[in-house]
């Protein structure tokens, strides 16, 4: 007589595809580093360069009927996202992801703070004569790095790994969001929104080589392929 259950090893391989470990992540993990390094380095002084001003003042400066859209992207990088894509994870029974997402935001926790002990930088509201700072964003306190950009970094590196290739945009778009979002609202200033991209991936693609990803369409993690 055939049951109609499947084993449960059926279901399991079903939601627990296989994973490995992409050069890949390493590379961008690495590239991320420097590119946070050479920010840090650049915004050491706490001072707010020529350059870097007009940045800012282009973006800061943009249309504001721009804000209230401007202000519902910037959520994207808010602490609370972490736990809710690891929530949703876990109600696709991902559970791997969900532990990914988990690490990367309590990671993306313990690095900022660790940055705003060493690097002291004020917000643009302090370091930017005439900056024009949302209701609500602080104008002073620690700037580098945003640690709205960090996590939405972060993430998207991880997501972009799990989700249908027809989707991988959606949460480099996202993080895009944020970066625009944070110096329109007054809240960073360039390099500290570039310096939290260099972080967010250095994060990601560390959690991506700790919990694996999966393996491209029909691929495994004994075809070499996976590794490129």
């Amino acid at each position: 007589m055939v049951s109609g259950h499947r084993p449960r090893a059926a279901r399991h391989a079903e939601t627990s595809p296989q994973v490995v470990r992409r050069r890949t992540d390493a590379w961008v993990g690495v590239c991320g580093l420097i590119l946070f390094a050479v920010c840090a380095t650049a915004a050491s002084s706490g001072e707010v360069g020529p350059l870097e001003r007009a940045v800012f003042e282009a973006v800061n400066g943009l249309p504001r009927t721009l804000l209230g859209p401007m202000q519902v992207v910037q959520f994207l990088g808010v602490l609370g996202i972490g736990p809710i894509v690891a929530l949703a994870a876990l109600a696709a029974r991902r559970p791997r992801l969900a532990s990914a997402v988990a690490t990367a935001t309590l990671a993306k926790l313990v690095a900022e703070r660790i940055v705003w002990e060493i690097l002291i930088r004020e917000r643009p509201g302090t370091t930017i004569p005439g900056a024009i700072v949302a209701s609500g964003v602080p104008t002073s306190g620690p700037a580098f790095v945003s640690g709205h950009v960090v996590l939405s970094a972060a993430i998207a590196m991880i997501l972009s790994r799990w989700l249908p290739s027809r989707w991988r945009w959606a949460p480099w778009l996202a993080t895009a969001g944020v970066a625009l979002a944070r110096p329109y609202l007054g809240a960073h200033a360039p390099l500290d929104v570039a310096g939290g991209l260099g972080l967010g991936l250095a994060i990601g693609g560390s959690v991506n080589l700790a919990f694996g990803v999966p393996s491209r369409a029909g691929g495994s993690a004994a075809d070499p392929r996976a590794d490129d």
